[in-house]
């Protein structure tokens, strides 16, 4: 049990990668806040978790509003008393559109899912993360800081990355507090936040690419949400406390043949 005693609120726990952490966290003996939009897709996290015989509790919010997220973590604080690991998760692909396409209401509801709403999400967890020191995961991707041939993810791209600058500045700010900042940048992965994205005329802006035998020379093929979820557990777990301020890629291999 790598987590016991540990409390951990994880964000776009409905689904995906998120909802994977949240099982295997409760497995590895968190108590675990899982939140996100969606109370149905939240309560059916809940009832995967519950053969690990942890506490967990759904948390309805949205990420990018400021009193929600801090009313969440309150609610956090309220029935556990502390927070050790905090997953940064949620984000949106938003409009996939060329740039003179997306209107700046487009770009700015990316933005404010996935960049301020890690922000928000750090922002009230910390002050209860300093009583003890703890662990923050921030999910970025391989778009925008190691792949920049996706048509029409300008919007994504840059919130990715600005992720990644957010998370390095944190760590820093937060070393003398122990609490650990890290960053994990995961290729394709099988999960359906694709299915939600706008998709606008990419084809005008698309550049041919062709590999020799599929995109994934490692894996084979796209990454599962427990292969992203054990490196999650990795960089919330005590097997990984003397790193911060790193990000790490899980990508099969992709980001070498398509940078």
């Amino acid at each position: 049990m790598q987590l016991t005693g540990k409390v951990a609120l994880l964000t776009g726990a409905g689904s995906g990668i998120g909802r994977a952490a949240a099982i295997m966290f409760a497995e590895e003996g968190a108590r675990v806040a899982a939140l996100g939009r969606t109370e149905r897709k939240l309560q059916e996290t809940v009832e995967l978790c519950k053969g690990s015989g942890r506490e967990v509790m759904p948390v309805a919010a949205d990420v990018s509003q400021a009193d929600q997220m801090q009313q969440a973590v309150a609610k956090v604080i309220e029935r556990w008393g502390r927070l050790d690991i905090v997953f940064a998760n949620a984000g949106i692909l938003g409009v996939l559109a060329p740039i003179e396409e997306i209107t700046p209401e487009e770009w700015d509801r990316t933005l404010a899912v996935n960049l301020r709403g890690t922000f928000l999400t750090v922002k009230y967890a910390v002050p209860h993360m300093r009583k003890q020191g703890g662990s923050i995961i921030i999910t970025s991707s391989v778009n925008g800081t190691r792949q920049f041939s996706g048509p029409g993810h300008t919007a994504y791209s840059c919130s990715k990355a600005a992720q990644v600058a957010f998370a390095k500045m944190a760590a820093l700010e937060f070393a003398r507090d122990k609490i650990r900042v890290n960053v994990i940048c995961p290729g394709w992965v099988a999960t359906d936040v694709a299915e939600s994205a706008e998709r606008r005329h990419l084809e005008r802006i698309r550049v041919p690419i062709e590999f020799p035998e599929g995109p994934w020379p490692l894996a084979g093929d796209q990454a599962r949400p427990e292969q992203v979820a054990r490196l999650v557990l990795f960089l919330a777990s005590d097997a990984s406390d003397h790193i911060t301020g790193t990000e790490i890629w899980i990508d099969g291999g992709e980001t070498l043949l398509r940078g």
